[in-house]
C-alpha cells in the first residue's frame, strides 16, 4: 500500500503524518534514540501532571522505575513503547499520567533494558522483577497487594502480555487485569504487516526488524512471543486497543479472539482511520483523549469488580 493510498484512509487530523517514519537501522539507532529521548524529555517537562504525584525510584534488580500516584484503587505495572529498541521513562510519560489520573491508580513505569544490546529475555526479566517488587511494596502506596494489573503499549504490550501469561502459570503475582494498547504480539507475517509497508509511525518492515533485534536472530524461545502461547485459559481479563492502519492490527485482533475463545473476558477496540502511535503523535486530538478515557474506565471497572 502506497503513501497516497494511506493518505486517503487516514483521518484528516493525521494526514500531515503520512511521511513520518522511524528508521530502526542499526547504524542510525544511537542518533534516533538521542533525538527521540530529547523530544520526549521536553514533552514530559511541559506536561500538566495535576492530581498525580510522581517520583523516580529503583526497583529490585536495580531496574529504574517511575511511580505515578493517582489513587489507591490498584497498582499497574506499565511497559513503554519503542519497538524493543527505543524509549525510556519519558517515552509514555503522558500515557502514565493519564492512566493514573483517570483510573485513580498507582502506575509503576518500567525502564527496561533495550535490544539489540540486551535481547530477550533481558527486558522481560526487568518487567517481571518490577511486578514482583510492586506486589511486595504495594502497601507502601496504600494499595492492596492483590489489586495488581499490567499495561503496555506497542513493544511494551508484548512485555505486559508476557507478564499476564506468567501470572496465569504461577511464575508471577496474580493479576486482576491486562491492558494492551497497539500491542506487539506475533513475530509472524500477518496480513496487516504485508499490507501496511508505508504507514506513518510504524510499518511492516520495521516490525520485522524489531523482532530480529529482540530475538537476536534466533528462533523464539518459549515465552518470548505472546501469540505463540498454546493455551490462554486462566489469563487476567483484558482490554485490547489497536489502530485500523497499523501493521500490528491483525495480531491484536487475533489475540483478543483467542482470549475470548479461552473464556477470558476481553474488550477489543479498533480505532478507524488511525495509525500506530496516534495517541503519542497527536495527544491533544479528540480521538486520543477518548482512548485515554477508555483505558482509564476499563481499569476502574476492573478494580471495582474485584
Amino acid at each position: 500500500m502506497t503513501g497516497m493510498d494511506i493518505m486517503h484512509r487516514l483521518d484528516p487530523a493525521l494526514r500531515h503524518l503520512v511521511a513520518a517514519r522511524t528508521d530502526l537501522s542499526e547504524e542510525l539507532l544511537p542518533a534516533v534514540r538521542a533525538f527521540l529521548n530529547q523530544r520526549r524529555a521536553d514533552g514530559a517537562a511541559q506536561l500538566d501532571t495535576t492530581g498525580v504525584d510522581i517520583e523516580d525510584a529503583v526497583a529490585s534488580e536495580e531496574v529504574p522505575v517511575r511511580i505515578y500516584r493517582g489513587g489507591t484503587q490498584g497498582a499497574v505495572v506499565y511497559c513503554h513503547s519503542g519497538a524493543f529498541v527505543l524509549g525510556n521513562l519519558d517515552t509514555d510519560h503522558l500515557q502514565c499520567v493519564e492512566l493514573a489520573r483517570r483510573a485513580a491508580v498507582t502506575v509503576i513505569s518500567v525502564d527496561y533494558r533495550l535490544a539489540p544490546e540486551h535481547p530477550y529475555p533481558a527486558g522481560f526479566d526487568d518487567a517481571l522483577a518490577v511486578l514482583h517488587w510492586t506486589a511486595d511494596n504495594a502497601a507502601h502506596w496504600g494499595v492492596a497487594a492483590e489489586r495488581l494489573a499490567v499495561a503496555g503499549s506497542s513493544a511494551g504490550g508484548a512485555l505486559a502480555a508476557g507478564l499476564a501469561q506468567s501470572a496465569a502459570d504461577g511464575s508471577a503475582p496474580p493479576l486482576r487485569f491486562q491492558l494492551l494498547h497497539q500491542p506487539v504480539l506475533d513475530d509472524g507475517l500477518t496480513p496487516s504487516k504485508q499490507e501496511f509497508t508505508q504507514t506513518p509511525g510504524f510499518d511492516g518492515p520495521a516490525a520485522e526488524l524489531m523482532w530480529r533485534y529482540y530475538l537476536a536472530g534466533e528462533r523464539p524461545p518459549a515465552g518470548a512471543v505472546p501469540a505463540r502461547a498454546a493455551d490462554l485459559t486462566g489469563l487476567a481479563p483484558a482490554f485490547i486497543s489497536c489502530s485500523e492502519l497499523d501493521p500490528l492490527r491483525d495480531e491484536a485482533i487475533d489475540y483478543a479472539l483467542r482470549l475470548m475463545w479461552a473464556g477470558v473476558p476481553t474488550e477489543l477496540h479498533v480505532v478507524p482511520g488511525t495509525c500506530h502511535g496516534f495517541d503519542s503523535l497527536v495527544p491533544n486530538w479528540e480521538r486520543s483523549s477518548q482512548m485515554f478515557d477508555r483505558h482509564g474506565a476499563a481499569l476502574r471497572r476492573a478494580f471495582a469488580l474485584s
